[in-house]
């Protein structure tokens, strides 16, 4: 079972992740990225992993998906709040190399808002 909702905080979008993202759920996931991907006003999201209980590889390939899409479009996306049961399947596929991964809403608020180089 999967819940996604999206909240939005000035101009940070929310992705709330709630339960398990797995073959047949990750459909979802890839839906709420694709809006907020084709949604040109979106510059800042920040997804929230605390309610995230496991995640398969079909959940971590759309995240995947969108990293050029996100760069691309100059879209900032920030990981939060995941379990170290979650943060650990990122790990071993190396994806906390590929995306920004913290640990709470305020540090993902300001990685998301840092000067970029």
């Amino acid at each position: 079972m999967i819940n996604i909702t999206t909240n939005i905080e000035g101009e940070d979008h929310i992705l709330m992740v709630e339960g398990d993202v797995d073959a047949s759920s990750s459909i979802h996931l890839d839906e709420a990225l694709t809006e907020l991907a084709n949604d040109e006003s979106v510059k800042f999201i920040l997804v929230d992993g605390t309610q995230l209980n496991y995640i398969s590889s079909a959940g971590l390939g759309v995240f995947m998906s969108y990293i050029d899409d996100f760069k691309n479009k100059n879209i900032r996306m920030v990981i939060f709040g995941l379990s170290e049961k979650v943060l650990n399947v990122f790990q071993i596929l190396g994806l906390d190399q590929l995306m920004t991964i913290v640990s709470d809403k305020k540090e993902a608020k300001e990685k998301l808002h840092e000067v970029q180089s």
